[in-house]
């Protein structure tokens, strides 16, 4: 990286460099100072801002003026599923390549004999899901006494999927004095009031959501009553009976009833969202990826991280009240240069969110005529 602001080491530097990354993010470049002075850190950013690397290049940089012992976790990173657990000690090696400190990943789903060996083996930085986390340090494999840094990481997602008293009995292990990380994609205020009873006077970095959208994204809006919501989105799905599509809904029972009413109606669908176990997420996720499934349903918090070639139907089955949040949704279709479509159902009681999302994007949704559809 180039900014001499950062005041990276040059391992460190060397390892972006390779990496190819020479200019820092916005979030990189507010946060990390702050980081390196050793100060607890509220960021606020979105998936795909390097978000991770804001927090993993000064991790490292911290822990690397004293080695310890080789044994000692010294920094603990909580993550709310596998998928990002895997993506954030990724980049924990990448950076770190130069580094004489190791990493691990531990989470549910897969047999604990291969992480406990690595455990035993030594690694000053663990990455962890909440559950297999308690589970190990029950069974005593994991001492957490020598903790410097806790980051967590998504923990707006991690509330949301119930994980707050499983966190709460970790950092009661933590030793008190240490420097706290929380990063978050949203901060509404529950998260906010939970991320203030914890941090020692943060500093704050909240970085603006992206605002456009591209052009390679088709947009149209229906206007609908909400009762009718579910025939219109089975006539849509009907005319594109061999693509694949992602709907999103507002609320988990949401997404589940809506996977009942269109298995009634013959259209094989999967959702995922907090209240799934991170197997039948991955599942679902899978089967969707490998058309086994065309229909995926999701709440915008469990939809994080679903990066899909060729994904071309995007429907807002309910309309976000985030406008910010419109923008991340039909971001997951159009990439790489392909065309997409984005829909979106709008009832009486949303008129006001689609009018707060034309004025984000500056864009006027052109209206579809369901009469289009016959």
């Amino acid at each position: 990286m180039k900014d001499k602001n950062l005041k990276l080491i040059h391992p460190i530097v060397r390892a972006i460099t390779e990496a190819g990354h020479s200019k820092a993010t916005e979030i990189q470049s507010r946060a990390i100072p702050h980081i390196l002075e050793g100060r607890d850190v509220i960021g606020c950013a979105q998936t795909g801002t390097g978000k991770t690397g804001a927090f993993a290049i000064p991790v490292l940089q911290q822990l690397s003026g004293n080695h310890g012992n080789r044994k000692d976790i010294r920094a603990l990173v909580l993550t709310p599923t596998r998928e990002l657990a895997i993506q954030v000690e990724e980049n924990f090696k990448l950076y770190g390549r130069y580094l004489p400190l190791k990493s691990t990943p531990i989470f549910g789903g897969v047999p604990q004999g291969k992480q406990t060996r690595a455990l035993e083996r030594g690694a000053q930085i663990l990455i962890a899901t909440p559950g297999r986390l308690l589970d190990l340090m029950q069974q005593g494999h994991i001492d957490l006494s020598r903790i410097e840094i806790l980051v967590l990481d998504e923990a707006d997602r991690m509330l949301d999927m119930g994980f707050v008293h499983d966190v709460k009995r970790i950092m009661s292990k933590l030793p008190a004095q240490k420097q706290i990380l929380f990063f978050s994609a949203t901060m509404p205020p529950a998260i906010r009031k939970f991320a203030m009873s914890i941090l020692n006077q943060p500093a704050e970095v909240i970085v603006a959501p992206v605002s456009s959208t591209a052009d390679t994204i088709r947009q149209s809006v229906y206007y609908v009553e909400k009762h009718d919501k579910k025939d219109l989105l089975i006539k849509l799905l009907g005319r594109s009976i061999e693509d694949r599509s992602l709907v999103f809904t507002r609320t988990k029972h949401g997404a589940d009833r809506l996977v009942k009413q269109l298995g009634r109606s013959g259209i094989h669908a999967a959702a995922i969202h907090g209240n799934k176990s991170q197997n039948a997420r991955q599942r679902a996720l899978n089967d969707f990826k490998n058309s086994d499934v065309r229909v995926l349903i999701a709440t915008d918090i469990a939809a994080r991280g679903i990066d899909i070639e060729q994904l071309p139907f995007i429907v807002n089955y309910e309309l976000p009240n985030v406008p910010e949040t419109y923008v991340h949704r039909i971001g997951r279709t159009g990439r790489a240069g392909l065309t997409g479509h984005a829909i979106s159902f709008c009832d009486n009681s949303e008129r006001v969110d689609l009018k707060n999302i034309q004025q984000l994007i500056g864009f006027k949704i052109p209206v579809e005529k369901e009469g289009a559809l016959t």
